[in-house]
């Protein structure tokens, strides 16, 4: 019986020796004359254990990490290939307490299936959701999204079933759906997990938002800085096609759906969804004026669905086990569940997906393990470089998008980015009016101005001149830049500034001239 032995080909666990683990495992197959074959599946998500090796045994899989090159002649030694103990033996992966904890919808298959092997998909559920759409109306698609209760997950929170509906309700030649895998914030990192790990289940969810809304093309905009995704989504998209899941007859019906691969240039304003519009078009990657809506005006002209990967791999799900099993995840209107990316100074950092409601503290002191250096945690910040800083004060916030809307913080694209004791909040306030300046795409003047501004003014705070009138002056521009700012990255600047000043005053005060000068 060949024994099947899996190694992550994820961009996490490559940039952890991944591949180093991979051919030294092949040599040692190859070398001992074994029946065995290597499946790179994509990442778990348990990233401070990777490379974790899991090898299918007749009583399960067991996993071992995290696994260096060296490591690989005494795994086999031990017996490796029919789950033999190890001091890196992990046991049942399931079993992990991190993974255990999960309540694993959207990322089901992740580090679990082959990403490119359609069967593999088939076999654990895939298509399920798609099949079920292909037998239902346009209109009763859009309803049974709509009473799921799926918000986009891409950070705005704006119910799904709304702009479907929007887009369905328009009438058009064409319409389009594009997914916004622009993945650019701090800490996140769960759209490349799914493009690389699991890719049909994305194609699966695109097509049926296509289904739901007349759309018959849809575009996959991938930031460039992810090769591995765009090369995995090139060829799952081509795979899918031959199986007649894309193509003129999506699985044999009369609809017609296909996906394009297209890769941005790097601007961080392009995951905003206009800047994002404008470059699928070919044109510079600046905001636009809303209304009109991409839902009712958006790619070339036509109505268009604009959905975070998230927000569509979430999809099918809902389509396979009915919109109250989603929904029954949860709390107030944060509906199912949301895949916390968990970063920064951090124990246990990975990707844990949970149903709304678990508190900040739980997330980073129980499910992260603390910070890696052993120190107390000062702040975390959550929702990427726009996100507010959050101090221990404020740890038992539910996740949920209203909590922390009412804490004047945001849920964003769920990045976790965790600060301890060391941290400099005033630094961190500044990086944050820098990364603006250089993002801006520079259309609005209170986003192109104020942040350039801000850098200027906390300069001189940092410098001790008339602090006073710094942090007055400061805030005056965080006031102009959150109301007056065309999108959000002019909108949301001011979260981590204010956040910071406002939780940790002591950062901010003159510092003795001694501790200025070292």
């Amino acid at each position: 019986m060949t024994v099947t032995i899996y190694i992550p080909g994820d961009s996490g666990a490559l940039a952890l020796g991944a591949e180093k683990v991979a051919r030294a495992v092949a040599g040692e197959i190859q070398g001992r004359g074994l029946d065995a074959r290597i499946v790179r599946n994509g990442s778990r998500g348990l990233y401070w254990l990777e490379p974790m090796v899991e090898v299918e045994t007749e009583t399960g899989r067991v996993a071992y990490g995290p696994v260096k090159a060296s490591d690989v002649v005494a795994l086999f030694d031990a017996g490796l290939a029919s789950g033999g103990s190890h001091p890196l033996s992990l046991g049942n992966p399931e079993d992990i307490p991190f993974l255990k904890r999960q309540t694993r919808l959207t990322f089901a298959r992740c580090g679990v299936v082959a990403p490119l092997s359609l069967n593999d998909y088939q076999s654990h559920g895939g298509l399920a959701g798609l099949r079920k759409a292909v037998g239902m109306t346009p209109a009763d698609v859009v309803q049974t999204v709509t009473e799921s209760g799926l918000r986009g997950r891409g950070g705005a929170g704006f119910p799904t079933g709304i702009k479907w509906k929007t887009v369905l309700d328009t009438a058009a030649d064409r319409k389009y759906i594009v997914c916004n895998a622009d993945e650019g914030d701090s800490a996140t990192f769960a759209d490349r997990m799914i493009m690389e790990g699991d890719p049909f289940v994305l194609i699966e969810g695109m097509t049926i938002a296509g289904l739901a809304t007349g759309a018959t093309k849809g575009f996959v905009y991938i930031r460039s800085e992810y090769p591995h995704a765009i090369a995995v989504m090139t060829a799952a998209v081509d795979i899918a096609r031959k199986a007649g899941i894309l193509g003129t007859t999506v699985l044999g019906s009369p609809n017609a759906f296909d996906i394009e691969i297209r890769s941005g240039a790097g601007a961080y304003v392009c995951g905003e969804e206009t800047s994002l519009l404008n470059s699928l078009e070919g044109k510079r990657g600046v905001v636009r004026a809303k209304p009109p809506l991409p839902a009712i005006q958006g790619l070339f002209g036509k109505p268009t669905v604009i959905n975070n990967v998230i927000s569509l791999a979430s999809v099918p799900v809902i389509l396979d086990k009915g919109p109250e099993h989603y929904k029954d995840f949860g709390m107030g209107r944060s509906r199912g569940t949301i895949p916390v990316q968990i970063a920064g100074n951090v124990k246990h950092g990975g990707l844990f997906e949970a149903a709304f409601g678990m508190t900040l503290g739980e997330l980073v002191d129980d499910i992260g393990g603390g910070t890696a250096t052993g120190r107390p945690v000062k702040a975390v910040q959550v929702g990427g470089p726009l996100g507010a800083y959050f101090p221990r004060e404020l740890f038992d916030t539910p996740f949920d998008y209203e909590a922390f809307a009412g804490k004047d913080g945001l849920i964003g694209h769920a990045g976790i980015t965790v600060f301890d004791d060391s941290a400099d909040m005033l630094k961190q306030a500044r990086f944050a009016m820098e990364f603006c300046a250089i993002e801006s795409c520079g259309k609005c003047t209170p986003c192109r101005i104020g942040s350039t501004r801000g850098v200027e003014t906390l300069d001189k705070l940092a410098a001790g001149i008339e602090p006073d009138k710094q942090i007055a002056l400061v805030t005056d521009l965080c006031n102009t830049m959150k109301y007056g700012s065309l999108c959000a990255l002019g909108g949301f600047t001011p979260y981590p500034v204010m956040s910071a000043l406002t939780h940790f005053p002591q950062d901010f005060a003159p510092k003795p001239m001694q501790e200025a000068a070292e």
